[in-house]
């Protein structure tokens, strides 16, 4: 694609957007005419421009507008809206419609899960939830920067509290549906507490106003910490705008923070007891009590607290230093008729204060001689001094407010708001007790560096504010806003047009309007707004608000942004803003701008019994500018460096930009005023944001991040010849520019080919651009580049995944085939050596066995007692007696044979059968003989056999001469008796006892 190619293609799409621009001009002049009339003539002139008006309501993204104007973004807007529809894209930035109402299943579980697992979720309805998950996969992703900041922006009412709301539980919930089962708790407990954190912070920090039931009186930024895997491990947060003023001066028909009506509303009788409240006590700084709001939810409160951590002793001490402050609205001083005397209280006021200073744990006469007396220095000696009624007033509402709000030296945050121009102390720089929460729940809730890698950031801050009477309070919210908007217009606005031309694209700038000038009307170098009162701040003398505004005059009369009436009575100053003109009243702005804190009040209560009013107000001394006489530190300028800490966040990340409008000033359901909607746009300039994103290229790639990305198109593509391969990593520009137009070509191609798109080949040319350095593309050529990568990478996983099943098929049957060897190796293994071990055992038992055999028969041949040997053995002489009663006549031995308590088989085991005719005499030789020997009974007559050859009796040795010895061997006898029944055969012994012969 050439580069004239390309630019008659840019200015012949551009026609269809710019449709008789001075036309579409003259129509906006009379929009931003001081006679809004939209109702009439303009809906008559720009019918002539819309297009399909019925369908208007379809349109999802107001670039489909044609033409773009204010008011036909406008009639879109109010379609989309009268059919329930609250979101619409505008290019890069998401409008934001409050309907006022609840609507059912619009921010269910199931839609943020449908949101989460869509495959492109830009396809889907616009929805909040769309650009979290932007963010989201930008993180995923690791797309430079990584870390995303989600800015919410719209003034109070129009939905930013809730849309912010949304935005942290989209996150709590998809962050935590991880698989992990070990990190499980720890994720649903991390979760629980961030979710816990707003309840606490709106109770503390939000209010009713006319404009809002819980209208959010600071900003926050959220960040949301994620680890490696982007699970959800802590989060922290930053405060920015508290009004503290409100603890001590509401404006009319509103409310105090919710904190103080929730004590009233949902305290028990043993608390109310505590915090001396009794039931039907009224206090001053509790207007509107009888209005009952939705966030006066008490019980909800506690329940954030305890999840949090904050145990019930810490509560104790929380509510009562809340209600000591409550006290403290209903003491009033009455001045004295001796000025030398300090201001009177009467009975009932003293009565307050006596109960204040209980609850605040301070003794009651330094309170009270705090309040109504001044220390001043001079040198080394203190000067007592009484202040006026009015001074005592003052000095007990920054009392309260010292205690309440926050400002620390060591921490950025931004300035307070209030609606009238009352003279007060508006900041403070000790930790007090609203910080020392945000700090709580950052330690609660905050994970160790080493645990989370990037972040997703939330910005909830005020909009533009314009009141009968601005301050220094308006001038602080309306440059945080200027600010907030120069960043969107130096990344979005300007600097995506300044790329198309420096990149060589034939580019018609479109006009926005930079609020540059006004920024260094307010913060410029080296005179400005800032600067001029810093210095009035800083001169020890007594302000004057006309000196003042002589000293602006003269050096920022060149500045166009700033002007003066010179007929009003009141000095002033008007600046131009971006979002319109707004009047400051110089009158007390150089006091609020010193913001002196009473010594007195700061040494009072770091004495106090109150262990955390203790802790937050102890060893602050040494910090606190006010205990050190004129601080050089002024609230412009730590809010001016606060505000810088904010911005460099913001300019480190990715920002999503989110516009929330209030359809009605009067918070109506489904109600929708033309006049408030597009002074709305007109401000925060969503025209010009459509007509860039509608006439650019919204995605903008450098050459060779686009050919490491999409080059496989061109690689695996039916129309590349396969002889060709991208060289991303080409030094040249232009060669990486011949690669990238090439594969632009492949797919435009391809494209062309689809029989479902015949589409012109050169409106294919309007879709993308090559520039010097990178490629623009649109959205629908990116959606087309997804696809076709999408189906290609489809592919070769198909392919890879067949290749793999393929070889896991053939590894397991060649391990299916390796197993059955090896297991029949094995199982021949095994019975060889079963086979073996039998052999083994077989020859050592027969081995054994014949030894065994061979052993007995030895001891038997050697140790029978034959009748040979009984024989040839000396006889001695036998006793009488001895004869007579042991005895036994052999039929082979002529003497007989003297036996005693030993068989008598054993001396008979020569002799085969043997008859014998024998009296038995004596129970042992009774014994014996019928121990040994089968005596079957036959008239008197025994037949004698011998257990040796029938019953297989053990041999012995018997040796009838001198002792007898026993050899005790195993007996193969399978049965024994010791204990021989005549009624049954005799068997035998298998221990046979012997006595010594006689």
């Amino acid at each position: 694609m050439t580069h004239k190619a390309s630019h008659h293609v840019l200015n012949t799409s551009r026609l269809r957007v710019f449709v008789s621009f001075t036309q579409v001009k003259r129509l906006v002049q009379k929009v931003h005419s001081p006679h809004p009339s939209l109702n009439t003539s303009l809906e008559g002139e720009i019918q002539a421009f819309l297009t399909d008006e019925d369908l208007l309501h379809t349109y999802d993204d107001l670039t489909k507008v044609n033409p773009v104007t204010p008011t036909t973004v406008l009639k879109c807007l109010q379609a989309r809206y009268s059919v329930k529809v609250f979101y619409t894209h505008a290019g890069c930035t998401l409008v934001a419609l409050n309907p006022f109402q609840p609507i059912p299943d619009l921010y269910s579980l199931d839609v943020m899960k449908e949101y989460h697992g869509a495959p492109q979720p830009q396809e889907f309805k616009p929805h909040i939830f769309i650009v979290a998950e932007e963010a989201y996969r930008n993180v995923q992703g690791q797309v430079q920067p990584v870390n995303q900041s989600l800015v919410v922006s719209g003034e109070s009412g129009a939905g930013k509290t809730w849309t912010s709301r949304c935005l942290m539980k989209y996150y709590a919930t998809v962050a935590a549906s991880s698989s992990v089962v070990k990190s499980q708790d720890i994720v649903e407990r991390i979760e629980k507490r961030v979710l816990d954190s707003n309840p606490i912070m709106e109770a503390f920090g939000n209010a009713c106003t006319l404009r809002n039931n819980n209208s959010s009186r600071f900003g926050k930024y959220i960040q949301l910490q994620l680890d490696r895997c982007q699970l959800l491990v802590g989060a922290s947060v930053q405060t920015y705008l508290l009004e503290k003023t409100r603890v001590a001066c509401q404006p009319a028909s509103e409310r105090n923070f919710h904190i103080f009506y929730q004590m009233m509303k949902g305290a028990t009788d043993e608390q109310r007891k505590e915090w001396k409240m009794p039931r039907g006590q009224r206090f001053v700084w509790l207007p509107n009590y009888e209005k009952t709001v939705d966030e006066d939810c008490f019980r909800e409160t506690l329940e954030a607290m305890v999840h949090l951590g904050i145990n019930v002793e810490r509560q104790r001490q929380i509510f009562r230093i809340l209600a000591g402050i409550l006290q403290l609205g209903n003491v009033n001083f009455f001045s004295s008729t001796d000025e030398s005397q300090p201001c009177n209280l009467d009975e009932q006021s003293k009565d307050f204060l006596q109960r204040a200073s209980e609850l605040l744990c301070v003794p009651a006469e330094e309170l009270q001689a705090c309040l109504r007396v001044r220390t001043l220095k001079a040198g080394k000696q203190s000067v007592f001094k009484p202040c006026s009624q009015a001074e005592c007033s003052v000095r007990r509402d920054c009392l309260a407010k010292v205690i309440y709000g926050h400002l620390s030296c060591n921490k950025t945050v931004l300035p307070t708001k209030h609606s009238n121009g009352k003279p007060s102390y508006l900041f403070v720089y000790n930790k007090q007790l609203f910080e020392w929460l945000v700090t709580f729940i950052n330690k609660s809730i905050c994970a160790d560096k080493s645990m989370w890698s990037n972040f997703i950031g939330v910005l909830d801050v005020y909009g533009f504010e314009c009141f009968r009477v601005n301050n220094l309070e308006q001038l602080c919210i309306n440059y945080a806003n200027e600010k907030l908007q120069q960043h969107f217009v130096a990344h979005y606005l300007r600097a995506q047009q300044e790329e198309y031309v420096s990149e060589g694209l034939q580019w018609s700038f479109v006009k926005y309007q930079d609020n540059q000038s006004c920024l260094d009307l307010i913060e410029g170098s080296p005179v400005s707004v800032f600067s001029l009162l810093n210095e009035e701040s800083r001169l020890n003398r007594a302000s004057d608000a006309k000196t003042l505004r002589i000293r602006l005059e003269k050096e920022l009369c060149d500045n166009a942004n700033i002007s003066w009436d010179k007929f009003s009575k009141e000095p002033h100053f008007t600046v131009a803003h971006y979002a319109g003109k707004v009047n400051y009243q110089i009158q007390g702005m150089v006091e609020k701008n010193k913001d002196p804190v009473p010594p007195e009040l700061i040494n009072l209560l770091q004495r106090s019994d109150n262990l955390l009013l203790h802790q937050i107000f102890t060893d602050k001394d040494a910090d606190n500018p006010a205990t050190k006489g004129l601080s050089k530190v002024t609230v412009v300028s730590k809010f001016k460096n606060s505000l810088e800490s904010l911005m460099k966040i913001l300019h480190t990340t990715t920002p999503h930009y989110t516009r929330c409008i209030k359809p009605n000033p009067d918070c109506k359901p489904l109600t929708f005023k033309k006049e408030e909607v597009i002074m709305q746009l007109e401000a925060c300039g969503i025209v010009e944001t459509i007509h860039i994103s509608a006439a650019g290229f919204p995605i903008r790639i450098p050459f060779k991040s686009f050919l490491q990305r999409y080059g496989l198109i061109a690689k695996y593509s039916n129309f590349n010849s396969g002889s060709h391969c991208l060289d991303v990593e080409a030094p040249s520009s232009d060669v990486l520019r011949q690669e990238v137009e090439k594969l632009l070509s492949v797919v435009l191609q391809h494209k062309a080919s689809d029989p479902s798109h015949k589409l012109d080949s050169e409106k294919h040319k309007s879709w993308v651009h090559c520039g010097r350095t990178k490629v623009f593309l649109t959205q629908w050529m990116l959606d087309l580049l997804e696809d076709q990568r999408k189906k290609i990478l489809s592919q070769c996983a198909f392919s890879i995944q067949c290749c793999w099943l393929r070889y896991q098929r053939r590894r397991r049957r060649a391990r299916q085939h390796s197993a059955a060897l090896i297991q029949a190796a094995v199982r021949s293994w095994l019975v060889r050596r079963k086979v073996h071990r039998w052999n083994r055992a077989a020859t050592l038992i027969q081995n054994n066995w014949r030894k065994w055999r061979a052993l007995l028969k030895s001891l038997a041949e050697a140790e029978l007692d034959d009748a040979k040997d009984l024989e040839e053995e000396d006889v001695p002489p036998l006793n009488p007696v001895i004869r007579e009663r042991g005895s036994v006549q052999l039929s082979t031995i002529q003497e007989p044979v003297t036996v005693r308590g030993w068989p008598m088989g054993l001396a008979l085991a020569s002799a085969p059968s043997i008859t014998v005719s024998l009296t038995a005499t004596g129970f042992q030789k009774m014994m014996s003989v019928m121990a040994s020997l089968n005596l079957p009974s036959r008239r008197g007559e025994y037949k004698v056999e011998t257990n040796q050859y029938t019953q297989e009796l053990a041999s012995i040795r018997a040796q009838p001469k001198g002792s007898v010895k026993l050899h005790c061997q195993r007996s193969p006898l399978l049965y024994a008796d010791r204990q021989p029944d005549m009624k049954s055969d005799v068997t035998g012994f298998n221990e046979i006892l012997l006595e010594k012969t006689l």
